[in-house]
């Protein structure tokens, strides 16, 4: 019941209304080829190793239980298939060149958490949770939202929609706006960009329109993905077809992914290593909401 994160983000202003804490939760059942935060797909534990912080001292050689660190052409290697993230060696680094992402927190842990920034919420602020696809942990999920609710705060649930109905409804009794990712509004691409099909993502917005939920639509924008005028069309006439839908709010891609997976020794199939231009986002803008009279907004 206790939630497994791999990340607590304090200050942040990038994941709902005013200053808030964000919980990503490890886990997702989408294979999204551009994913922003692959360290979150699976739900176990993952070492990450950043080279350009390793002195090649080799604590972390003699520590391993399986051998996993050794030198290959002089270079500090990780063979992945001996590594079980037991965090030895990351214990043993005085130079954060390896970290174990995810961790088992208590209800009393995360709350602890979320106080340190508590006093700047204001009336706007509070705690978003992400991932990973949170609801990949719904058990854990709603401890954690109804414990957030009980102290009083605001709370964000950022997600895919990838759940089913009864789930996105629990969950809608403690949320107080939902950041619905959407990612594709062609079927078929959907499939082949996510791993998923759409079915259940789109039926869920009918289930939060029959909860009166509040929805901010996120929709990333991925260069020779989903950066076509159908889609940014289609974008509108789901927001248009949604009561619960507020508001349309455009992710321009950026390639953080890519460091991501490389520190975790994954293969990143998306390669483009450009950010997308905030000014062709602008554009993109002003192409929905032709189409829409809810507000569009860029995510900065």
């Amino acid at each position: 019941m206790n939630p497994i994160l791999f990340n607590i983000q304090h200050f942040s202003i990038q994941d709902g209304p005013g200053i808030r804490t964000t919980l990503f939760f490890k886990g997702c059942p989408l294979n999204c080829i551009w994913c922003h935060n692959p360290e979150g797909k699976s739900v176990s534990p993952v070492l990450s190793f950043s080279a350009d912080r390793c002195v090649m001292c080799g604590r972390c050689f003699s520590v391993c239980p399986n051998d996993a660190h050794n030198l290959e052409y002089g270079l500090h290697n990780i063979e992945r298939n001996k590594c079980v993230a037991c965090g030895k060696c990351a214990d043993e680094c005085s130079f954060d060149a390896l970290e174990i992402l995810g961790k088992n927190y208590t209800l009393d842990s995360v709350l602890s958490e979320v106080q340190k920034d508590s006093g700047f919420y204001g009336e706007t602020g509070g705690v978003t949770i992400s991932g990973g696809e949170p609801f990949a942990q719904y058990e854990a999920l709603i401890e954690v939202l109804k414990a957030l609710k009980q102290n009083g705060y605001n709370i964000c649930l950022e997600t895919s929609g990838y759940t089913s109905r009864e789930k996105i409804k629990k969950a809608a009794e403690y949320v107080d706006v939902f950041l619905y990712d959407f990612k594709h509004t062609n079927p078929k691409k959907h499939i082949e960009f996510t791993g998923v099909k759409q079915d259940v993502i789109l039926d869920n917005l009918y289930a939060l329109d029959e909860v009166n939920a509040n929805v901010i639509l996120r929709c990333p924008i991925i260069p020779c993905v989903n950066d076509y005028s159908e889609h940014f069309e289609g974008i509108a006439r789901v927001a248009n077809e949604h009561p619960c839908i507020k508001s349309v709010e455009l992710m321009p891609y950026h390639p953080l992914g890519i460091s991501k997976s490389e520190k975790i020794g994954i293969d990143f199939e998306y390669k483009n290593k450009e950010f997308f231009d905030i000014q062709e986002a602008e554009k993109i803008c002003e192409i929905i909401s032709l189409h829409t009279q809810k507000p569009v907004l860029v995510s900065k």
